[in-house]
This record gives structure tokens, C-alpha cells and sequence, in this order.
């Protein structure tokens, strides 16, 4: 077994469900007393967030790539980063590193493609919607048309993600925003919807809406356990 290394902590709510998911799956495949041998790195998600509205993406990629260095310093086979919109500092992580680095738009390709769909919608911060480096993935290297919702609807889900899901804050009222926003996406043509940022999984799940669901934080977990588990 690999050992996979984890950058979390942004936000750690949902860095201890990648933890959980990850020993879930070895123990599924693998049964008996069998744990993932991982390392985990956990950053300030303080830090991360000022700089993120300080568009400072030179600190944050400073920030990632050291989180990297030090995961193959102590023995990490690969690196696994546990958030979908820090992968905008994916290129500065992989020219620091000399182990594979599992991008997280990658792995949700290849789950887009086995579901035989070809036009999803991408929910997640307002830099994962707008800005180029996910949607580029999902589209040139798989060849899926990208829907994101409106200005003021990514202004929603963006507000949602930073005043109350990275804080561990779920209520109904903003479950009901999602799942309109969802709705709506879904009348434009999405014949599935990407959970594009690793804490809407908390908040929604494949019963709230009538199209499939792809949760990036599952999907990465799971291929990060594939990967460990490959000779």
C-alpha cells in the first residue's frame, strides 16, 4: 500500500470526511484491521482565505507547494490536495514535487465519462466557477460542456460556502438556495450537477436534486485509495 499524502485543512470539516472516506474504502477492499497509511499536513484556513480575497495566488502557491515538499519529505507517495479551488496552485505544487499529484477535476472527469454523461453543471467558490483551470480539464481533456450558474447565483453559493458551510453552519434555508440553483441549472440542460467544492457535499446530497450528483470529495478519496492500492 502507497502511503497518500494529505494537504487539509481548508476546511477541515471536510478534511476529516476525506480521512473517513479514505480508511472507509481500504477497509471495504481490503476488510480485516486494514487502515490507510496517509500523512496529513493541515494549514491556517485563515491565512488561506485572506489571501484568496486578496488575490495573493503567489503567497498561496508558495503555501501549497511547501505543503507538498514537506509530504514527500516525510514519505508520502502521492499528494492528495483536499479542496477543489486551492488546485488553482496545482501547476506550482507539481513543478515542487517529484510524486504524482491526483488533481481533483481529473478524477471527476473519468467519473463524468463512466456515467455516459456529457454536459454537467459546477457549483463550488467563485474562483472554481469562473475561473479557468477546472472547467479546462473537464472540457478539453474530456470533452464535457461546463454549465455554471448566474452572476448573482455564484455570488450565492459563494457566500454560502465562505459565511456558513467552511464554518460548519447547515441550514435548510440555504439547502433550499442550493437546490433551486440546481433546479435551475437542470432547465438549462445539466444532465448531472458537480458538487465543485469539497463542503457542498455537507449540505447537499443526491436526494435533494432529481439529476446525479458528482462529489468531488468522495470521488477524489476513492481514487486516491486506487492509486495507493496499484502495484
Amino acid at each position: 500500500m502507497k502511503t497518500i499524502g494529505l494537504i487539509g485543512g481548508m476546511s477541515w470539516e471536510s478534511s476529516q470526511v476525506y480521512y473517513q472516506l479514505i480508511n472507509t474504502k481500504i477497509k471495504e477492499l481490503l476488510g480485516g484491521f486494514h487502515s490507510c497509511k496517509s500523512i496529513l499536513i493541515s494549514v491556517d484556513f485563515a491565512e488561506i482565505e485572506k489571501y484568496q480575497h486578496e488575490n495573493n495566488w503567489n503567497a498561496l502557491n508558495e503555501l501549497m507547494a511547501n505543503a507538498a515538499k514537506r509530504l514527500e519529505l516525510a514519505g508520502a507517495d502521492l499528494v492528495v490536495l483536499c479542496t477543489n479551488t486551492m488546485h488553482l496552485c496545482s501547476e506550482s505544487i507539481i513543478k515542487n514535487i517529484s510524486i504524482p499529484f491526483l488533481h481533483i477535476a481529473e478524477a471527476t472527469g473519468e467519473a463524468i465519462v463512466k456515467s455516459k454523461l456529457k454536459k454537467v453543471g459546477l457549483l463550488g467558490t467563485k474562483f472554481t466557477m469562473e475561473k479557468d483551470f477546472y472547467k479546462q480539464i473537464l472540457t478539453q481533456q474530456f470533452e464535457i460542456e461546463v454549465l455554471i450558474p448566474t452572476v448573482e447565483d455564484r455570488q450565492l453559493v459563494h457566500n454560502i460556502i465562505y459565511n456558513e458551510l467552511v464554518l460548519g453552519k447547515i441550514t435548510p434555508s440555504s439547502k433550499e438556495i442550493y437546490k433551486n440553483i440546481i433546479y435551475k441549472l437542470e432547465k438549462r440542460g445539466a444532465q448531472g450537477v458537480i458538487l465543485g467544492c469539497t463542503e457542498i457535499p455537507l449540505l447537499i446530497t443526491s436526494t435533494d436534486v432529481n439529476i446525479p450528483i458528482f462529489d468531488t470529495t468522495k470521488i477524489h478519496a476513492e481514487k486516491a485509495v486506487e492509486i495507493a492500492l496499484t502495484e
